[in-house]
């Protein structure tokens, strides 16, 4: 798969996606006989893990240590673990914020459709009284 098939296959523009190659958060993409990027199944794996973490919050350096981790191979196991479960809690706290504004905001609206509907009588008393 090339890497405009990728691009639009996981929504992620191009320099997006080399520059996740040359930061080393995917590994080197095969290149064709001409030179260009041949994605393989392998290749979108990590793509489409590296989106999922970045939308998840990770950083890039912590994906960058992840990844170093990988490729050191099951001694790193426990540390790689550690990392995504520390990850793990601020996405939880972020989404409990979210809740939390969430709510808030749903409140917000149900005090304005009160008050809308309100006046909403007032104007048509006004109007029957005319």
């Amino acid at each position: 798969m090339n890497i405009s098939e990728v691009s639009k296959k996981y929504g992620l523009s191009i320099d997006t996606l080399r520059y996740y190659e040359k930061e080393g958060l995917i590994p080197p993409v095969r290149r064709s006989e001409s030179g260009l990027r041949d994605y393989s199944e392998q290749d979108c794996g990590w793509v489409e893990f590296i989106k999922c973490m970045r939308a998840a919050g990770l950083s890039i350096d912590t994906l960058r240590q992840y990844i170093t981790l990988y490729f050191k191979g099951n001694r790193t196991l426990q540390k790689r673990k550690n990392l995504l479960v520390v990850e793990r809690e601020k996405l939880k706290a972020r989404i409990d914020e979210m809740q939390s504004t969430l709510a808030r905001l749903d409140y917000k609206i149900e005090m304005y459709e009160g008050r809308i509907v309100a006046c909403e009588k007032e104007l048509l008393k006004k109007r029957k009284s005319k």
